[in-house]
Parts: C-alpha cells; structure tokens; sequence
C-alpha cells in the first residue's frame, strides 16, 4: 500500500510539472545576480607577465555588474567583493544563497602548470669516465588559449542538501505550516524525490546557462573549450543555478593582452551579458 500511494506521488508530480510549468514561469523573475569575482587578497599567486588573475578577475566582475544594471531594468547585482581581500569559497556561495539569488557566476583566468624537467647541464669526469651533471628547469605553455565554463559535478550534488534543507526551514516557524505545506515533509521519501528533483533542477539549469556563455565566447571568435562538470567548492553548496567560467589564459601573452584591454573587456561582458539575457528570458517563458 504505501509503494501504491508513493508511485501514485511521483506520478502526480511529473504530471504537475509538466501542466504548470508554464504558469510558473510566467510568474517567475529573475532578480538578484551574485557575481564572484575569484580569488582575492592573500589567494592571488596566478599571474601572466604583468597582470594578476585575481585584479583582472575583479575588474572584469566590476564591469560586468555596472552593465547588468545598465542593460538590465530592476535588476539586483551582489558582488561578493569588490575590492582585493580574501573571501573563503564556502562565504561566497552563502552570500548567494542568504541573498536567495536566482543566479551565481564566478568569473575566473586560466593558467597553465608549470612542468619541472631535468636537463644535462654539463659533463664532469669521475674516475676517468664523463658524468652528466643535470639542472632542474621549469617552464610553461604560453600557447594554450580559449574559454571554457564550469558546473557542479554530479559528485558533489549531495551537498546541496543542507542547503535546500535550511532554506526550507523557516516554514516551521509559520502559523499551520503543517496545513500550508501539506505533503511536503521533511525526512520522507516524498520530500527525498522533490530535494533530489530541485538539485536536478539547479544542475540542467546551470548547464544551459553555461553553454549559453560559452556560445557568446565563440560567436566573438574564442577557442571554444567546452561546458565541463567539475567537484569545485564554490559552486558545491549552490542553492540556485551556479557556473565558473574562465574567461581566458593569463599564462598566454596574447590573451592576457585582450583580457587587460578596454576592448578586450567590453566583448567578455557583452558576451555574459547576451547569455544572461538569453538565460533570463528562457527561465521567465518555458523552464
């Protein structure tokens, strides 16, 4: 009997989905925009030949919210700093999720590893015979270019529970929450099906908008590098759609250039510009 009525549960949901997804989103807006900048403060040690991730990191987010409130109207934009400091990855999410954001975007540089080889440097002999003597080297790709953006890996999804579970929280302290919120109960195997179903939500939402980002680099001529799911801790404990995206390689001279140039600037936030739109009004008319 009680598989009966949880079959009949999901059933139930799948087919209230469908019917009122679009009433839903035709009531739903998005208001409020964190945008992180990365890195910052002491965590600050990528850099090109004369520019650091985390200052063009910041000057890209800076300039990306200006022009969200310019371009978009009764738009709310929370940067999680907008200065040089230090901000942990775990405050940054929560200052989307305290804020109940309806989006979250990170806005990253690349950069290549430095790879360690060692090479003969000279010759000495030792007991008549010659003996390499080797010097350790270091260097680093300074071709590699492009753009690419990030998503929660399915692997971390489980720590969007907490998450969810808190945001939830506050309708026990609502007068008759028990007749308010009938059916949806904590601790149950209908409430595990509609957590799992939000995190579902979030992820599918996350990586349309970042291949909505991704299509806006290419049609500015970029290397495309992909949307790619990743265990990243910024993102792990997201409450709504969140991305990372690298806006290009600061260990490559020529895009370290275009990324520290006004015009280099105006197309990467034009660019998140056209997915944010792109991605708002897909969110308020179809999901």
């Amino acid at each position: 009997m009680y598989l009966k009525n949880l079959l009949t549960f999901i059933i139930c949901l799948t087919v209230f989905n469908s019917i009122d997804n679009q009433a839903f989103a035709q009531e739903y807006k998005i208001k409020t925009i964190v945008i992180d900048a990365g890195h910052g403060g002491k965590d600050g040690a990528t850099h090109g030949i004369y520019s650091k991730e985390k200052d063009v990191a910041l000057k890209t987010a800076l300039n990306l919210g200006k022009a969200l409130q310019d371009s978009i109207k009764d738009i709310k934009v929370i940067y999680t700093r907008e200065t040089d400091v230090f901000i942990p990855l775990y405050e940054r999410i929560n200052i989307a999720n305290n804020a109940k954001a309806d989006l979250f975007i990170s806005i990253h540089l690349n950069d290549m590893p430095v790879r360690v080889s060692r090479v003969v440097d000279y010759y000495k002999k030792v007991k008549g015979r010659k003996v390499p003597v080797y010097r350790t080297i270091t260097s680093k790709s300074t071709s590699t270019r492009g753009t690419e953006t990030f998503v929660s890996g399915t692997g971390r999804l489980s720590e969007q529970d907490e998450v969810i579970k808190r945001e939830n929280a506050s309708m026990f302290l609502e007068d008759n929450y028990q007749k308010n919120y009938e059916g949806f109960i904590a601790n149950t195997p209908e409430n595990d099906i509609m957590l799992s179903l939000m995190k579902q939500t979030n992820r599918d939402r996350s990586l349309k908008f970042a291949s909505m980002i991704q299509q806006e680099y290419v049609a500015a001529g970029r290397i495309n590098r992909g949307v790619q799911e990743k265990s990243l801790a910024v993102l792990a404990r997201a409450a709504m759609p969140a991305v990372l995206t690298e806006i290009g390689f600061v260990s490559n001279p020529d895009e370290e250039d275009y990324m520290n140039s006004p015009e280099g600037q105006a197309e990467i936030v034009n660019g998140i510009i056209k997915a944010i739109k792109n991605y708002k009004r897909l969110a308020e008319t179809s999901f």
